[in-house]
Protein backbone atom coordinates (compact mmCIF):
# COMPACT_ATOMS: atom_id res chain seq x y z
CA UNK A 1 0.00 0.00 0.00
CA UNK A 2 2.79 2.42 0.93
CA UNK A 3 4.62 1.89 -2.39
CA UNK A 4 1.37 2.41 -4.31
CA UNK A 5 0.63 5.62 -2.41
CA UNK A 6 4.19 6.85 -3.00
CA UNK A 7 3.89 6.04 -6.72
CA UNK A 8 0.55 7.83 -6.99
CA UNK A 9 1.85 10.88 -5.11
CA UNK A 10 4.96 10.98 -7.30
CA UNK A 11 2.91 10.67 -10.49
CA UNK A 12 0.64 13.50 -9.35
CA UNK A 13 3.65 15.70 -8.64
CA UNK A 14 5.31 14.99 -11.95
CA UNK A 15 2.28 15.11 -14.16
CA UNK A 16 0.67 18.10 -12.50
CA UNK A 17 -2.07 19.86 -14.39
CA UNK A 18 -1.77 22.11 -17.40
CA UNK A 19 -2.57 24.99 -15.04
CA UNK A 20 0.75 24.25 -13.34
CA UNK A 21 3.03 24.35 -16.37
CA UNK A 22 6.71 24.61 -15.54
CA UNK A 23 8.33 28.04 -15.45
CA UNK A 24 11.92 27.91 -16.76
CA UNK A 25 12.71 31.42 -15.44
CA UNK A 26 11.53 30.45 -11.95
CA UNK A 27 13.57 27.24 -12.26
CA UNK A 28 16.66 29.28 -13.14
CA UNK A 29 16.12 31.45 -10.07
CA UNK A 30 15.64 28.43 -7.81
CA UNK A 31 18.73 26.77 -9.37
CA UNK A 32 20.90 29.35 -7.60
CA UNK A 33 20.78 26.80 -4.76
CA UNK A 34 22.41 24.26 -7.12
CA UNK A 35 25.24 26.32 -8.62
CA UNK A 36 27.70 25.72 -5.77
CA UNK A 37 27.91 22.01 -6.57
CA UNK A 38 26.37 21.46 -10.01
CA UNK A 39 28.05 24.51 -11.55
CA UNK A 40 27.07 27.50 -13.64
CA UNK A 41 24.56 26.52 -16.32
CA UNK A 42 24.43 23.02 -14.84
CA UNK A 43 28.00 22.06 -15.83
CA UNK A 44 29.67 20.61 -12.75
CA UNK A 45 33.29 21.40 -12.01
CA UNK A 46 33.33 19.32 -8.84
CA UNK A 47 34.52 15.75 -8.63
CA UNK A 48 31.76 13.16 -8.22
CA UNK A 49 29.03 15.78 -8.74
CA UNK A 50 26.95 15.26 -11.90
CA UNK A 51 26.34 17.89 -14.51
CA UNK A 52 22.62 18.62 -14.85
CA UNK A 53 22.66 20.67 -18.08
CA UNK A 54 20.50 18.97 -20.70
CA UNK A 55 19.34 16.33 -18.24
CA UNK A 56 15.79 15.29 -19.00
CA UNK A 57 12.97 17.16 -17.29
CA UNK A 58 11.25 14.08 -15.90
CA UNK A 59 14.54 12.55 -14.76
CA UNK A 60 15.45 15.67 -12.75
CA UNK A 61 11.97 15.77 -11.23
CA UNK A 62 12.02 12.10 -10.25
CA UNK A 63 15.46 12.38 -8.63
CA UNK A 64 14.43 15.44 -6.64
CA UNK A 65 11.30 13.63 -5.45
CA UNK A 66 13.39 10.57 -4.48
CA UNK A 67 15.81 12.78 -2.54
CA UNK A 68 12.97 14.68 -0.86
CA UNK A 69 11.17 11.46 0.10
CA UNK A 70 14.39 9.92 1.44
CA UNK A 71 14.33 7.08 -1.11
CA UNK A 72 17.64 8.42 -2.46
CA UNK A 73 20.05 9.67 0.16
CA UNK A 74 22.75 12.33 0.02
CA UNK A 75 23.88 14.50 2.94
CA UNK A 76 24.37 17.58 0.77
CA UNK A 77 21.07 17.21 -1.10
CA UNK A 78 18.77 16.53 1.86
CA UNK A 79 18.68 20.06 3.34
CA UNK A 80 18.20 21.55 -0.13
CA UNK A 81 15.38 19.30 -1.33
CA UNK A 82 13.50 19.72 1.93
CA UNK A 83 13.01 23.37 0.90
CA UNK A 84 11.50 22.46 -2.49
CA UNK A 85 7.79 22.32 -3.14
CA UNK A 86 6.23 20.50 -6.11
CA UNK A 87 6.21 23.62 -8.27
CA UNK A 88 9.92 24.19 -7.57
CA UNK A 89 10.63 20.62 -8.66
CA UNK A 90 8.71 21.06 -11.93
CA UNK A 91 10.48 24.36 -12.59
CA UNK A 92 13.94 22.96 -11.86
CA UNK A 93 13.31 20.02 -14.19
CA UNK A 94 12.28 22.37 -16.99
CA UNK A 95 15.23 24.67 -16.37
CA UNK A 96 17.95 22.02 -16.40
CA UNK A 97 16.36 20.36 -19.45
CA UNK A 98 16.52 23.71 -21.28
CA UNK A 99 20.30 24.01 -20.87
CA UNK A 100 22.81 22.83 -23.45
CA UNK A 101 24.42 19.60 -22.23
CA UNK A 102 28.17 19.34 -21.85
CA UNK A 103 29.84 17.83 -24.88
CA UNK A 104 32.57 15.37 -23.94
CA UNK A 105 36.09 16.59 -24.61
CA UNK A 106 38.67 15.11 -26.97
CA UNK A 107 39.09 11.41 -26.25
CA UNK A 108 42.59 10.88 -24.91
CA UNK A 109 42.25 7.08 -24.83
CA UNK A 110 40.34 5.71 -27.85
CA UNK A 111 41.26 2.11 -26.95
CA UNK A 112 39.58 2.49 -23.56
CA UNK A 113 36.55 4.07 -25.26
CA UNK A 114 36.31 1.10 -27.62
CA UNK A 115 36.24 -1.25 -24.61
CA UNK A 116 33.58 0.96 -23.06
CA UNK A 117 31.54 0.92 -26.26
CA UNK A 118 31.68 -2.89 -26.21
CA UNK A 119 30.62 -2.93 -22.55
CA UNK A 120 27.69 -0.59 -23.36
CA UNK A 121 26.58 -2.88 -26.17
CA UNK A 122 27.02 -6.01 -24.05
CA UNK A 123 24.98 -4.57 -21.18
CA UNK A 124 22.39 -3.12 -23.59
CA UNK A 125 22.71 0.40 -22.13
CA UNK A 126 21.06 1.87 -25.22
CA UNK A 127 17.86 -0.07 -24.56
CA UNK A 128 17.04 2.42 -21.78
CA UNK A 129 19.37 5.37 -22.34
CA UNK A 130 18.79 5.46 -26.17
CA UNK A 131 21.30 4.94 -28.98
CA UNK A 132 22.87 8.36 -28.34
CA UNK A 133 22.81 7.87 -24.55
CA UNK A 134 20.83 11.11 -24.27
CA UNK A 135 18.18 9.37 -22.15
CA UNK A 136 14.43 9.49 -22.50
CA UNK A 137 11.64 10.63 -20.18
CA UNK A 138 12.74 9.59 -16.67
CA UNK A 139 15.91 7.80 -17.84
CA UNK A 140 19.11 9.78 -17.34
CA UNK A 141 21.22 11.41 -20.01
CA UNK A 142 24.65 9.79 -19.58
CA UNK A 143 26.39 11.06 -22.72
CA UNK A 144 28.94 13.71 -21.78
CA UNK A 145 28.46 13.17 -18.04
CA UNK A 146 31.49 13.58 -15.76
CA UNK A 147 33.63 10.46 -16.01
CA UNK A 148 34.43 10.04 -12.31
CA UNK A 149 30.75 10.57 -11.47
CA UNK A 150 29.77 7.75 -13.85
CA UNK A 151 32.36 5.48 -12.20
CA UNK A 152 30.95 6.38 -8.77
CA UNK A 153 27.34 5.88 -9.87
CA UNK A 154 28.07 2.46 -11.40
CA UNK A 155 29.93 1.36 -8.26
CA UNK A 156 27.04 2.63 -6.11
CA UNK A 157 24.51 0.69 -8.19
CA UNK A 158 26.73 -2.40 -8.12
CA UNK A 159 27.09 -2.31 -4.32
CA UNK A 160 23.42 -1.48 -3.73
CA UNK A 161 24.40 1.82 -2.09
CA UNK A 162 22.30 3.81 -4.58
CA UNK A 163 18.56 3.39 -4.47
CA UNK A 164 15.56 5.21 -5.83
CA UNK A 165 14.35 5.09 -9.40
CA UNK A 166 15.78 2.46 -11.68
CA UNK A 167 17.91 0.95 -8.91
CA UNK A 168 16.81 -2.63 -9.58
CA UNK A 169 17.47 -2.44 -13.33
CA UNK A 170 20.77 -0.63 -12.85
CA UNK A 171 21.90 -3.00 -10.10
CA UNK A 172 21.31 -5.93 -12.48
CA UNK A 173 23.36 -4.17 -15.16
CA UNK A 174 26.16 -2.95 -12.88
CA UNK A 175 26.60 -6.00 -10.63
CA UNK A 176 28.43 -8.19 -13.16
CA UNK A 177 30.65 -5.34 -14.42
CA UNK A 178 34.32 -5.60 -13.53
CA UNK A 179 36.19 -2.54 -12.32
CA UNK A 180 37.92 -2.44 -15.71
CA UNK A 181 34.57 -2.47 -17.53
CA UNK A 182 33.20 0.28 -15.28
CA UNK A 183 36.25 2.44 -15.99
CA UNK A 184 35.99 1.83 -19.73
CA UNK A 185 32.23 2.40 -19.85
CA UNK A 186 32.49 5.66 -17.91
CA UNK A 187 35.33 6.87 -20.17
CA UNK A 188 33.36 6.05 -23.32
CA UNK A 189 30.18 7.77 -22.16
CA UNK A 190 31.96 10.85 -20.81
CA UNK A 191 33.55 11.47 -24.21
CA UNK A 192 30.37 11.27 -26.29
Amino acid sequence: MRVTSFAMLTAAILLGSSAHAADVAAGKEKAELCVGCHGENGISQMENIPSLAGQLDQYVQWQLVFFRAGARKNEQMQPIVEQLNNEDIRNLGAYFASLTPFKGGKDDNPDLSEKGKQAAAGRRCASCHTDTFAGTKAVARIAGQREEYLVKALHDYKSGQRSGGAQAAMADVAYPLSDEEITALAHYLAHL
